[in-house]
């Protein structure tokens, strides 16, 4: 059953006009038709199977037929903050974190970034980056979309480890394994990926300062697309989320 997000909260019975890009996606793309099905989820979680019932040049008309809670979200929420990466790559890394449950993305510049875009390219790219992370959610399914957040210098992301449960940098110089850090009562996790040429040590250090746990990925060195994505992969396993 194709998947899209509204604001509006919305209950069994009630009629719901579809406009946009959404309703471009229905009828030149996907070929639907009247009496087919979707599902719309709400930004409070609820999932509302809807049956289509006008399409027409203004949009695609839809009724609710049913409303409950969406259970595809993960029971933790993790933010990751990676170090931005050079060329397509971060657009990888967030369809596929969102994929894997992430909640929150935040991009970050580190002393080892090769890309250093200016705010007005930046901001572009953020636009964009939000699209991906649209698209991977309705694709996957999410009860909610993951917010792709601005542009943070590495000392402001230490300051914030304090708002989290858990933070965890997977450093390529070795750390714990993830059993031994993550603990069930850790539902807020951030965690921290470098860039191409990895953390430079003294960035390592302040993030440790700051309260972060040093964790392994292994005896391989990741490349920086990978390194999120394993991450994540394994949080999830180890917390349950991918049953």
């Amino acid at each position: 059953m194709d998947w899209f997000f509204t604001d509006t909260p919305l209950r069994k019975g009630d009629i719901y006009n579809i406009t946009g890009e959404d309703a471009v996606h229905i009828t030149k793309s996907l070929r639907m038709s009247v009496g087919e099905v979707i599902t719309l989820c709400g930004n409070d979680k609820s999932e509302y199977p809807c049956i289509i019932e006008h399409i027409s040049s203004d949009g695609v008309q839809v009724k609710v037929s049913d409303s409950y809670e969406c259970t595809h979200e993960p029971d933790i929420k993790v933010t990751l903050f990676f170090a931005l990466t050079k060329g397509d790559k971060p657009e990888t890394v967030i369809q596929k974190s969102v994929e894997l449950g992430v909640h929150k993305i935040i991009p970050m510049m580190t002393e080892r970034c090769i890309s250093r875009p200016d705010k007005k390219s930046m901001d572009k790219k953020i636009t964009r980056y939000q699209k991906i992370a649209l698209q991977a959610a309705m694709q996957s399914r999410r009860g909610i979309i993951p917010e792709v957040g601005e542009l943070t210098e590495l000392v402001q992301a230490a300051k914030d480890i304090g708002n989290f449960d858990k933070a965890i940098l997977f450093y390529e110089g070795g750390g714990e394994v993830l059993r031994n850090i993550i603990l069930p009562q850790d539902k807020k996790i951030a965690i921290f990926i470098g860039p191409e040429g990895g953390f430079e040590q003294k960035e390592a250090e302040m993030l440790r300062n700051s309260g972060a746990a040093v964790a392994t990925l292994g005896k391989r060195i990741l490349r920086a697309e990978t390194a999120p994505l394993a991450a994540l992969s394994a949080i999830m396993f180890h917390t349950g989320n991918l049953e």
